[in-house]
C-alpha cells in the first residue's frame, strides 16, 4: 500500500513539473504576451452586407448586380432631406405587387450610405403579376446624413450627393 501511495505522488510530482515547465517556457517564447479575447465568432453577413461592404470597398467603381432578389429590390430614387444634420432619408422602394411586406435597409460607412430595398412575398404559390408597386420608405440613420453620397445597393447606382 505504502508503496502504491508514493509511485502516485511521484507521478503526480512529475506531471506537475513538465507543466509547470512547459508553462514557463511558453511564455518565455515571445517577445510580447498574446491577448486573447472573448468575442463571440462574427456573425455570417447576408447578401445586403455583403453587397454593402463591396460597395463601400470599391466606389465608386461598382456594377449592378445582375438578377433580381427580394433581399435587394432596386430602389426608385430618395428624396433629399432638407437639412443634412438629420438622421433620416426616404427612399422609394420598387417592389412586387404580390408582396406582403416591404422596406428598406441601410448600411453606414464614412462617406457612403448603402440603401436597398426587399420585399417578402404573400405566398411562394399562385400566380403573380409582373406588375412593379412604388412605395416611399423612411430609413432611419445611425448618424447624420452630413455630405455623405446614397448609392443603391442593387444598381450600384448614387442616388443623392453629398
Amino acid at each position: 500500500m505504502r508503496g502504491s501511495h508514493l509511485s502516485r505522488t511521484r507521478t503526480l510530482a512529475a506531471a506537475l513539473t513538465v507543466a509547470l515547465t512547459g508553462t514557463l517556457a511558453l511564455t518565455g517564447c515571445g517577445q510580447r504576451e498574446q491577448v486573447v479575447g472573448s468575442a463571440p465568432p462574427p456573425a455570417k453577413l447576408d447578401a445586403f452586407e455583403k453587397r454593402a461592404d463591396q460597395i463601400v470597398k470599391d466606389w465608386p467603381k461598382v456594377s449592378p448586380v445582375h438578377g433580381r432578389t427580394q433581399a435587394l429590390l432596386p430602389l426608385v430614387g430618395a428624396d433629399r432631406p432638407k437639412d443634412t444634420g438629420v438622421r433620416e432619408i426616404t427612399v422609394t422602394v420598387g417592389h412586387s405587387a404580390c408582396d406582403a411586406h416591404f422596406g428598406a435597409r441601410v448600411h453606414e460607412a464614412k462617406g457612403l450610405v448603402v440603401v436597398t430595398g426587399w420585399g417578402k412575398r404573400k405566398s411562394a404559390k399562385g400566380m403573380c403579376t409582373e406588375n412593379l408597386a412604388t412605395d416611399k420608405v423612411k430609413v432611419k440613420l445611425d448618424g447624420p446624413l452630413a455630405d455623405r453620397k446614397v448609392v443603391d445597393a442593387a444598381t450600384g447606382k448614387q442616388l443623392l450627393k453629398g
